[in-house]
């Protein structure tokens, strides 16, 4: 029985041993800024910081570009070619063309007779921790032996209680990159807000605070919404706030009574749209993780 391999996006933000110990293959999105575009999988470490450093004094920001069907096509073929199955999980396609690209590479390989058929795209309708999951959840089927079809309506099943909230320092770099979906009705508050916010195909509003420590309570208080539901498997996830995650997966350890999924710096795609000083967290049930 062929083996099923499960394809993701870099702007899923999978710690390194955590793609490593599953087996998942990454396809790096783009980003530019002043002028030099790069691939997000070249930026890591040390780099993060020079990139939002940067970033913060750039007057015309950072833009971001999705994977080319060539990208695509270089991670499909050679998995094809071993006879594998393919499951793809991407970031929503209400915020970034990334799935449609997929798509593309997949009808090339089926018109090529190179076996695009055995390839399945997800649109997860996320992005970040929540399409982190939705991978993890397809490979852990995986591994217990599951074909594509089976890998990917796991991954299905898990995306309906998926729910991620996050909180954002301004909603100026959202405004800028035009992601900001319904959240624009939080746009032209005379206060000074903390927005949070949750991705459901696109952005969207929760309710907006006036501190940073009112909306870490806040992030607390849907962990234990989310426990609450059911949804016991949890992450946590930040931009140049490596303090306040801490703080974070502390006060949820105590919530779930278990240690987190996975704890992980979101990198220079989304955060472009974001800015530094994002915190987030999420779940689904354990269950549905596998």
């Amino acid at each position: 029985m062929a083996a099923t391999a499960v394809v993701t996006d870099t702007t899923a933000y999978l710690p390194a041993d955590v793609v490593a110990a599953h087996g998942i293959h990454l396809v790096s999105l783009y980003v530019t800024l002043d002028g030099v575009e790069r691939r997000e999988s070249e930026i890591s470490g040390a780099a993060y910081g020079e990139f939002f450093e940067r970033l913060r004094h750039s007057s015309e920001g950072a833009t971001t570009s999705q994977p080319s069907v060539g990208d695509f096509i270089e991670v499909y073929g050679p998995l094809l070619d071993t006879g594998n199955e393919i499951v793809s999980i991407h970031i929503s396609a209400g915020i970034s063309g990334t799935c449609d690209s997929a798509r593309q590479a997949r009808q090339r390989l089926i018109d090529e007779g190179r076996g695009g058929e055995r390839i399945g795209v997800l649109d997860s309708r996320s992005g970040c921790g929540g399409q982190g999951m939705l991978a993890l959840t397809a490979a852990r089927a995986a591994a217990r032996g599951a074909d594509g079809a089976a890998c990917l309506a796991a991954a299905e099943r898990a995306r309906e209680p998926l729910r991620m909230w996050f909180a954002l320092d301004t909603l100026e770099y959202l405004r800028r990159g035009g992601r900001i979906g319904s959240a624009q009705a939080f746009l032209g508050s005379a206060l000074q807000i903390k927005p949070i916010l949750t991705l459901e195909e696109e952005i969207a509003p929760i309710e907006r605070v006036r501190t940073r420590r009112r909306a870490f309570e806040r992030m607390v208080d849907f962990a234990r919404e989310r426990r609450d539901n059911g949804s016991d498997a949890w992450v946590v996830q930040h931009i140049q706030d490596p303090e306040s995650a801490r703080r974070l997966v502390d006060e949820c350890r105590g919530v779930f009574g278990s240690e987190p999924v996975f704890v992980s710096e979101i990198g220079p795609v989304i955060g472009a749209h974001t800015g530094p000083g994002l915190l987030g967290v999420g779940g689904v049930p354990s269950e549905l993780l596998g």
